[in-house]
């Protein structure tokens, strides 16, 4: 198959925000091809195994969210959590300095500069996308996120996230049911903090 043939086979690919190797190949596009064509100019590389069409267009506003997105997408199956899942859903007053990124367990990802990579063992629990600036980006829902916040950062950020997200009303109301229902299969007793941020 022609090499130009080989990117028409990737058209699909080219018009996301970005794609991995895994996916190319799936579709018959391996890594020397896109050694091929980042060295012709027709896709670049965004991170180890992460790449991205060269004529792909941001949306206007992507631009507030460019650092993030970015940080989020050169991290392979990478999702937003903890602290700057909090920042997103208006959570928290902390000011993020880098961008929490969630992992599976198992993967051997090395930080990158300005971002945090925290290893989860469940990486579908809870697992949602967030539009930011007309991009779908993968996060972790507000229950799994106040949870992991018990879990994983200190008690006062979780305790003032868990209150702020009770004080919110319509689409953005915290559904107790699914937060008691996460505490219970991560293992987190939530029960005397929502007792305490409800009476």
């Amino acid at each position: 198959m022609a090499k130009s043939n080989r990117l028409n086979t990737i058209h699909s690919l080219l018009t996301q925000v970005s794609f991995t190797a895994d996916e190319a190949k799936k579709l018959g596009v391996f890594p020397a091809h896109l050694a091929y064509y980042i060295k012709k100019g027709q896709i670049k590389r965004l991170g180890r195994g992460i790449y991205q069409g060269i004529d792909f267009q941001y949306p206007l506003d992507y631009f507030q969210w460019e650092d993030l997105i970015e940080a989020v997408n050169s991290v392979p199956r990478g999702v937003v959590c903890l602290i700057s899942a909090l920042a997103l859903y208006d959570l928290t007053e902390q000011i993020t300095r880098q961008y929490w990124i969630a992992v599976s367990h198992s993967t051997s990802i090395k930080e990158r500069r300005l971002t945090r990579i925290m290893r989860f063992r469940n990486m579908e629990l809870g697992k949602t996308t967030i539009d930011l600036g007309g991009i779908q980006v993968p996060i972790f829902d507000r229950e799994r996120t106040i949870i992991d916040s018990f879990r994983l950062l200190s008690r006062e950020i979780a305790i003032k996230a868990l209150k702020m997200a009770l004080a919110k009303r319509g689409k953005e109301r915290l559904d107790l049911r699914k937060l008691q229902e996460y505490a219970k299969k991560l293992r987190y007793n939530i029960q005397p903090y929502l007792m305490t941020a409800t009476t």
